[in-house]
């Protein structure tokens, strides 16, 4: 239920709808908005140290367009669908006004973790990095063990991010059991291969929980993971999956629990993932929208971090002078001004377009 604890932002009282070609803003006003930022990172997190992201200025606020570098343009494109309707066409009215988080570990050394858990404050919840490549499974055990031991009452989940296959993850999964886990996101990479684990999981009597992330936001069709009844709840995204709006869809669809996460966002691209938790009719798990935490810049001097294991509802503007600080190389910026343009240009050809390869 909505809460009176706190104003609803300005930016959600919009018209509801996703967005058509009709109604994309023109490529031009994108262009006149767009800033390009190099962040770094605390610790090494998917293997790099840098994070780059191309913010848009709209009327009702500012997007985020951050797809990783190796995605092509047309799972790009959502990200763009995205950070529009964050800018040009606001959110939908909220239901809560304070969203719980969890802490997120990368896959460091165990000796790290107490290091990396203090900058959350206090949280119940955490979600822990495995199936790491180049480490091993004792690696994981000492990583998520070190995590039990700093927090012995806490809600613990693992991502292995499509690391395991189907044998080794069943294998983990079962000696990571003695922690207690409250489930086990994306264990394997492909959707048979999850329902394989689940079911061998459930066959032993190990009641782990299964959640599915990639095989949400990288399937051509993100409810396929629930008709195949592979997972338990669905990890979903505000980028990956076209914004908002497209989520909420998905999530209602799937029939299923949903964790709300985030992609390595600056706080623009977390207050679109707060827009999205705060939506749901439902949030039965602290979100993953904790991760500016992991960043060792923002773009923001008043960033949307957890206070006592939650982030309140509120609009976030970038800062003039943190654009500047951090801007990335003129080479940089031209390569993501391209990528907008291209990404664009699927976007107004239409789904036909947004889905080409």
């Amino acid at each position: 239920m909505p809460t009176d604890a706190a104003p609803v932002p300005p930016a959600v009282h919009t018209a509801e709808g996703s967005l058509s070609p009709g109604r994309l803003p023109a490529l031009e006003e994108l262009l006149a908005g767009a800033r390009v930022v190099s962040l770094p990172m605390r610790v090494k997190f998917r293997g790099i140290m840098q994070r780059e992201a191309l913010l848009l200025e709209g009327p009702l606020g500012w997007g985020e367009f951050c797809p990783f570098p190796e995605y092509p343009d047309a799972e790009a494109s959502r990200w763009l669908a995205a950070a529009i309707e964050a800018g040009w066409q606001g959110f939908p009215a909220p239901q809560r006004d304070s969203i719980p988080v969890n802490a997120t570990v990368p896959a460091v050394p165990a000796g790290r973790v107490p290091e990396i858990l203090a900058r959350f404050g206090r949280v119940d919840a955490v979600k822990v990095k495995v199936a790491e490549r180049g480490q091993s499974l004792e690696d994981d055990l000492a990583r998520v063990n070190a995590v039990r031991e700093a927090l012995p009452h806490a809600a613990i989940r693992v991502d292995a991010n499509g690391g395991w296959s189907v044998t080794e993850a069943v294998d983990a999964l079962t000696r990571l059991a003695a922690v207690g886990l409250e489930y086990a996101e994306q264990p394997v990479p492909d959707i048979d291969g999850l329902a394989e684990v689940r079911r061998r999981l459930r066959s032993a009597g190990n009641p782990v929980l299964i959640a599915a992330d990639e095989s949400v936001r990288r399937e051509d069709d993100p409810l396929k993971v629930a008709r195949a009844g592979a997972a338990d709840l669905i990890v979903v995204k505000v980028a990956p999956l076209g914004g908002v709006r497209r989520a909420l869809d998905i999530v209602a669809q799937a029939g299923l629990p949903a964790v709300v996460s985030s992609a390595l966002d600056t706080s623009v691209g977390i207050r679109a993932g707060l827009a999205l938790a705060a939506a749901l009719p439902d949030l039965p798990y602290a979100c993953g929208l904790g991760t500016v935490s992991l960043l060792a810049a923002d773009i923001t001097k008043d960033s949307l971090v957890p206070a006592d294991g939650a982030i309140r509802l509120r609009d976030v503007h970038a800062d003039p002078e943190l654009l500047s600080e951090f801007a990335a190389s003129p080479q940089r910026c031209d390569w993501w001004l391209d990528r907008l343009r291209r990404t664009y240009a699927l976007l107004a050809a239409g789904p036909q377009g947004a889905t080409r390869q």
